[in-house]
């Protein structure tokens, strides 16, 4: 994929041997950059409401006394994976739609006087990330969060801290390697994803992903595809090092 990018594709279509950085200067074109920040915003609004979601979720569950119990949550949790992603999405265009349930929903109980335009926007697309990525951010959650034994929540109740503080000072800090990992497992798959902004979102509504799969299936210019592709790699790259350094250094200040 590197040694595509540094190539050039040729008018006629075909791809000329001749190494150089083109691709990635044209990919710091302005009309390229607004779909980077459209991507990185959207991606990091999907990931923060899947962790104001995910983390009250995965506290329930880890709280839980019966094993059975959570175990049945669990399963209900990674339900949608047993249905396939295009399926999902293709049932989300049918409620977000102006003629949808949803919209008929608000209409008959007299809520709206008009349908709502929600589908092919930038808030069909969170929603269709939101649900889509959502257990990535419980599990690991759910995984950090068993672990910390509630005496230790009693303990900081005992010595005169409110539940916020307590939420603030002990399980905040205690569950930060499963915010790290469910940050990164929610972000990295939706700065990339195309299926979803394809579908829900529309033209208007690009995404990275979108763009790197237009230059390999429809313009065919595959070493500019490789050049977006190739960065967007290394984005990816970067935001696992970072996570694994973060987790090395709480793991070490921990045994000290």
């Amino acid at each position: 994929m590197f040694a595509t990018s540094l190539a050039q594709r040729e008018p006629n279509g075909e791809v000329r041997w001749v190494l150089g950085l083109t691709n990635y200067f044209r990919a710091l074109d302005p009309l390229y950059l607004r779909i980077y920040v459209r991507s990185f915003v959207l991606a990091a609004a999907t990931t923060l409401i899947c962790l104001l979601l995910g983390f009250p979720v995965a506290q329930f569950i880890a709280g839980l006394k019966s094993s059975n119990l959570k175990n049945l949550l669990i399963a209900l949790v990674t339900l949608p994976f047993w249905t396939s992603f295009l399926v999902r999405t293709y049932a989300w265009m049918i409620l977000l739609r102006t003629d949808g349930p949803i919209n008929r929903l608000l209409l008959q109980v007299g809520i709206l006087h008009q349908p709502l335009d929600i589908l092919y926007n930038d808030f069909a697309i969170v929603i269709g990330l939101v649900y889509g990525e959502l257990p990535f951010m419980i599990l690991p959650l759910f995984t950090v969060l068993e672990k910390i034994g509630p005496e230790l929540l009693e303990a900081s109740g005992d010595l005169g801290s409110s539940s916020w503080q307590t939420f603030k000072r002990v399980l905040l800090p205690l569950s930060r390697p499963g915010i790290v990992a469910g940050v990164i497992l929610v972000f990295v798959p939706s700065v990339g994803a195309f299926i979803t902004p394809d579908l829900l979102g529309g033209a208007k509504s690009a995404m990275i992903g979108n763009l790197i799969q237009s230059q390999f299936a429809v313009i065919r210019d595959q070493p500019f595809g490789s050049a977006i592709a190739f960065l967007l790699a290394l984005l990816v790259l970067v935001l696992l090092a970072s996570s694994y350094t973060s987790t090395k250094r709480g793991a070490e200040v921990k045994l000290l």
